[in-house]
């Protein structure tokens, strides 16, 4: 039986679930258009696996294709270079009524934002996600909570379509599989990641290049601020059943104060997460006046999935997210409150 606290996710996709996959692309009429959609605020994972995708796609034919993730249409500076950028519209652009529409790394419709509703227009709908929280809201989910990222799913789905690899498409998959690895170092790192990792290095993508621009370049105002931010991290040891968590928050008045952007945040939770006192930790970044997006890591004593699925959000056991409402203590206290259920739950 799943746990519900951990989504709905299973095991993975069959051979049924493949086959129905491959027949919705390979089934399109010359003329669809094939919407595909990522999850708000986008990371590695879901840009990657978006535009690589999209781009298996382009060379599979289809050219009435379009991608796009909801909120403003912002893609993240590390993320600026990579292929098939071409293939993105703002959200109002998206096909109204496409025949096919594709999901990547989304584990619930919330996740779509205004978007959602192309689920129910939309001819097909298909789910590509890793995440054991997902909520099977596609009419065809290739949902793998084994899978390190969502471009092994995607990756997976493109060999079985015929596509054959070539740089770009290796590039938006290589960005995806290495975002959300840790760049190899996280616990779903396996043979077969790295026997991908392989397949991928060989079109010629350099890894060098590409880790420079995804972890080791941020303006010195972002420098700035982490310190700021780090100076307010506060370490509860008694937290999480006396495995300790350690968490920090980051206001729309700082990034304005040093002049940057949201995406910069992403990155603060890798040096928070590094805290030997605590298994727990996360980074708390205020969206508007009353919410704040919420990045939450475990070393493995705690699900934070648990508790993000708790809060609203989804995620893994080692990584997870939710959307917090109030103040920042508010959503802290909200946290504190599920770790305890969920140690006493598991």
């Amino acid at each position: 039986m799943t746990d519900p606290a951990a989504g709905v996710a299973g095991t993975g996709p069959d051979e049924a679930d493949w086959a129905a996959a491959v027949a919705a692309v390979r089934d399109l009429p010359a003329d669809a258009q094939v919407q595909l959609i990522c999850h708000v605020n986008p990371d590695g994972d879901a840009l990657g696996s978006m535009l690589g995708f999209g781009l298996g796609l382009r060379q599979l034919g289809v050219r009435q294709l379009r991608a796009t993730f909801p909120g403003p249409p912002e893609v993240p500076e590390p993320f600026r270079a990579l292929p098939g950028l071409d293939l993105l519209v703002a959200e109002q652009d998206a096909y109204p009524a496409p025949d096919l529409v594709v999901c990547f790394d989304a584990a619930s419709e919330s996740r779509l934002g205004g978007l959602v509703d192309r689920l129910a227009t939309a001819g097909t709908a298909l789910v590509l996600d890793h995440h054991a929280s997902n909520t099977m809201f596609g009419g065809i989910n290739l949902v793998d909570p084994r899978a390190a990222a969502t471009s092994v799913v995607a990756e997976e789905l493109l060999a079985r379509l015929g596509v054959r690899l070539d740089a770009g498409i290796a590039e938006g998959l290589y960005v995806a599989l290495t975002t959300d690895t840790g760049s190899f170092r996280f616990e779903a790192t396996t043979p077969a990641v790295h026997e991908l990792a392989a397949r991928l290095l060989a079109t010629g993508i350099r890894p060098g290049d590409i880790s420079r621009r995804v972890f080791d370049t941020r303006p010195f105002g972002a420098v700035r601020l982490f310190g700021e931010v780090m100076c307010r991290a506060r370490l509860e040891p008694a937290a999480a059943g006396g495995n300790g968590l350690v968490w920090t928050y980051a206001t729309l008045d700082d990034l304005a104060r040093h002049d940057q952007r949201p995406y910069v945040l992403e990155a603060l939770i890798d040096s928070v997460r590094c805290t030997a006192e605590a298994d727990v930790s996360c980074v708390v970044k205020q969206v508007r006046p009353d919410e704040w997006a919420v990045s939450m890591r475990s070393k493995g004593a705690v699900d934070v999935s648990r508790v993000a699925v708790a809060l609203g959000g989804g995620g893994h056991k080692f990584a997870a997210g939710f959307t917090g409402r109030g103040s920042a203590d508010d959503v802290v206290a909200s946290i504190r409150a599920e770790l305890d259920k969920a140690l006493i739950g598991a």
